[in-house]
């Protein structure tokens, strides 16, 4: 784990989505309060894809119309909130269409129902998990096909699944609010799912952030069968790759 420092703002890396923050801190207005300081993460200037703010009870996510994926989501995590935590079922088919959106801009369940060529099928992967909803409301959105990106089985329900788990263990011994942002990465020429041409990432970040002490680290795993576990990187590190500023409201260390 590394303290969170003062960082630069780099060029766009391998990300393959250059989008100004400045029009998401207003639309934003309704669940500021997820964010560090309700600060919203400044993202790389450039070419501009259509980009929609999306609040949900208990989390919220910057929605790229062009992938057809979050760009980031955000969530602020507390033990209390898992002590308090309602029970929480799962219907028989929980995923639905984001429906404030345009239909030219959704994700579809057609979408995830496609192969890839050569036949591969992809998971509907959480970007804000279901398993840190600790309310109904929430965990029924986090079913959202905005809150998905198309993952490999195998790494969704392993290597990913287990940071995960291990995020929300920390969270649960953490002595104060955590905040955990989550996205997608892609190349320059992403792979496409289904009729819309849902962008399929190469790799997924989780950033995790404890107010209380100031510390931050991120995850970082590659969409692929053998993905694998690796060390966390710094928030520095992280900031480098990806070309954007996630904590631009977290003190300097």
């Amino acid at each position: 784990m590394h303290a969170v420092k003062q960082s630069l703002r780099i060029g766009l890396a391998t990300v393959g989505l250059a989008l100004s923050s400045l029009p998401a801190q207003a639309a934003f207005d309704g669940c500021l309060a997820l964010f560090v300081q309700r600060h919203v993460p400044q993202l790389p200037q450039g070419f501009a894809h259509a980009t929609r703010p999306l609040c949900f009870d208990g989390f919220a996510i910057l929605y790229s119309a062009t992938s057809k994926t979050p760009v980031y989501a955000v969530e602020r995590l507390n033990r209390h909130d898992f002590e308090d935590a309602t029970r929480r079922k799962r219907g028989r088919n929980p995923f639905y269409e984001e429906a404030r959106l345009p239909r030219a801009e959704r994700a579809t369940l057609q979408d995830y129902r496609a192969t890839l060529a050569g036949g591969q099928r992809m998971d509907r992967g959480h970007v804000v998990p279901a398993g840190d909803m600790t309310q109904a409301r929430g965990f029924a959105q986090s079913f959202s096909l905005a809150n998905m990106v198309p993952q490999v089985p195998a790494a969704n329900q392993g290597p990913w699944n287990r940071i995960e788990q291990d995020t929300r263990q920390y969270v649960r011994r953490a002595r104060g609010d955590v905040y955990v942002i989550t996205g997608p990465v892609y190349g320059p020429r992403p792979a496409r799912l289904g009729p819309g041409q849902v962008w399929v990432p190469d790799a997924m970040f989780k950033l995790v952030y404890d107010a209380s002490s100031n510390r931050a680290w991120a995850h970082w795993l590659d969409n692929s069968a053998d993905a694998r576990v690796q060390r966390p990187i710094s928030y520095e590190v992280l900031t480098r790759r990806l070309g954007m500023r996630l904590l631009p409201g977290a003190p300097e260390d």
